[in-house]
């Protein structure tokens, strides 16, 4: 154990002062969040600090994470414990599941920290996210990427990257798939393992695993997110036609079938005479199908045991790798394919 660890600085709330009513970004703010630990807990870790980024997440762009990518890529893993990414949350979810599938060959642990309010604000959780992934990268000897985050009055969670599902409304509280992280970080900084069938081992994560996708992104796909009366009609390919369309379904595994404009069997037709590849996801491959969702035309590709959010990954990976939109779908590059249980 070498008690030292690479802190990269992007942004972000956790990066942010405020006056009380704006959030902008300062450059304090990495000095503070370091302080606010070592007062905590001591000086028992070194930390070496890089700084590629100061933006809010809500403003990443495509050339951010190529820099962000960059940054971790130059780090010389064998001299630290693990890597510490600060992040905004807003974009936070996007950024774990892509780092899972291009760097899922990592050799050490790099977690992602965020805040829900500035350090200033006795409402933040941004130390306590940072102190959990201290304690999981000095204690657990494990690899790939993951999340720490505290949602209020819980012990700091630890997500596998690859599992981290969009936040709650509102509040941008943090879940894993199936509400089932995989580890967490208690007070007195013990790593409590979930035992649950549906996540890898400890041993299976130490293993190395395929070959990590290139960092190409392509950001021309389309996201309708299914909702009641939405109207298919009103997209129009003329204009800008976009080179995938993913359909995030209900969460019964179902979209409107029936009548004439809100019908995305009509749509499914749409995008096949315009040649663009329509997804449906997420699908679970145990789960019972709705009559609503018989005779979907073939053109239509469903996505398996996948999140909503590592099907965009791999959509906008594969495009940006001039591969078609479903070329990933099969693989499992960090433990994203989960054995739903029967439903």
């Amino acid at each position: 154990m070498l008690n030292k660890i690479c802190v990269i600085f992007t942004g972000g709330t956790i990066g942010s002062d405020s006056d009380g009513k704006n959030v902008s970004l300062s450059g304090a703010s990495k000095r503070m969040l370091i302080e606010k630990y070592r007062a905590a807990e001591g000086d028992k870790v070194k930390f070496d600090v890089l700084a590629p980024l100061n933006i809010l997440s809500e403003n990443m762009q495509r050339s951010d994470l190529k820099t962000l990518y960059d940054c971790i890529k130059s780090v010389d893993y064998s001299a630290y414990d693990g890597i510490i990414v600060t992040h905004g949350t807003d974009t936070l979810c996007f950024t774990v599941n892509w780092l899972s599938l291009v760097l899922c060959d990592i050799p050490i642990p790099l977690v992602l920290v965020s805040a829900l309010y500035p350090l200033t604000d006795p409402r933040s959780n941004g130390v306590k996210n940072f102190s959990g992934a201290v304690t999981f990268i000095e204690k657990s000897g494990l690899r790939g990427v993951y999340c720490a985050f505290a949602n209020d009055n819980e012990n700091c969670k630890i997500h596998l990257g690859s599992r981290l599902a969009y936040p709650d409304e509102i509040n941008g509280f943090y879940h894993s798939a199936l509400g089932v992280h995989f580890a967490e970080v208690t007070e007195d900084e013990e790593i409590i393992y979930n035992s649950s069938r549906v996540l890898p081992s400890k041993e299976e994560v130490k293993a190395l695993r395929i070959p990590p996708l290139s960092d190409a992104l392509c950001d021309e796909v389309m996201l309708i997110t299914m909702r009641s009366l939405l109207n298919f009609a009103v997209y129009d390919f003329s204009a800008t036609k976009p080179k995938a369309v993913i359909v995030e379904l209900s969460h019964s595994g179902t979209v409107c079938t029936v009548g004439e404009e809100l019908n995305f069997k009509r749509f499914a037709a749409y995008c096949e005479k315009w040649g663009v590849p329509l997804i449906l996801a997420p699908v679970m491959s145990k789960a019972g199908v709705y009559a609503s969702m018989v005779g979907i035309p073939e053109n239509v590709i469903f996505v398996y045991d996948m999140t909503i959010e590592l099907t965009i990954v791999k959509v906008m990976s594969a495009l940006g790798a001039n591969l078609s939109a479903d070329a990933y779908f099969n693989d499992d590059f960090a433990f994203e394919k989960i054995d739903f249980p029967q439903i």
